[in-house]
């Protein structure tokens, strides 16, 4: 029988998010002036820093570019950004290889199809609740809230609950 799921995260050391639909409810703002602005929930900002106190390294991977979530994430103290990766796997199991994490200690939290490659490569799997069907039905966790309301802060806490019940 296989470990169960509590104990996958507990040994966790390597968490990646993608951005639109995971920290944001997937909408962006664009003005005429082409100025693109997002909306990220303050609650989500507390999850990362607490998984960081941790020691659990904390890792964007996003197939766009915005330089509102590298200002977000610097805010954060979030020190691995990859924005615009047209292969997250390659991209994210290249910054594990080079922070000496097996994929195994890995997780990613993923929301629509582009997020689908990483997810089967990871450790464990994580789906927002608004994600779309063909990525719920292959991730290990979904959570209770949304992209954007929460979300991000709900797996900073399963991670860290998870930490706490592998020390007792």
């Amino acid at each position: 029988m296989g470990e169960s799921l509590s104990g996958r995260l507990s040994r966790i050391r390597l968490i990646g998010f993608d951005v639109d639909g995971v920290f944001t409810d997937g909408r962006f703002y664009l003005s005429d002036d082409g100025v693109e602005t997002k909306a990220f929930h303050t609650q989500d900002g507390y999850g990362v820093r607490a998984l960081l106190r941790e020691g659990i390294r904390v890792a964007i991977v996003s197939g766009r570019r915005s330089g509102a979530v590298e200002k977000r994430m610097a805010e954060l103290g979030v020190e691995h950004v990859i924005l615009g990766s047209p292969d997250k796997v390659r991209d994210f199991s290249g910054l594990a290889d080079t922070l000496g994490v097996p994929m195994a200690d890995t997780a990613f939290v993923g929301d629509d199809i582009p997020d689908l490659p990483l997810l089967e490569a990871v450790g464990v799997a994580i789906a927002v609740a608004n994600a779309v069907d063909d990525i719920r039905s292959v991730c290990d966790h979904v959570t209770r809230s949304s992209g954007g309301h929460g979300a991000v802060r709900e797996v900073a806490e399963l991670l860290l609950a998870a930490r706490r019940g592998a020390a007792e």
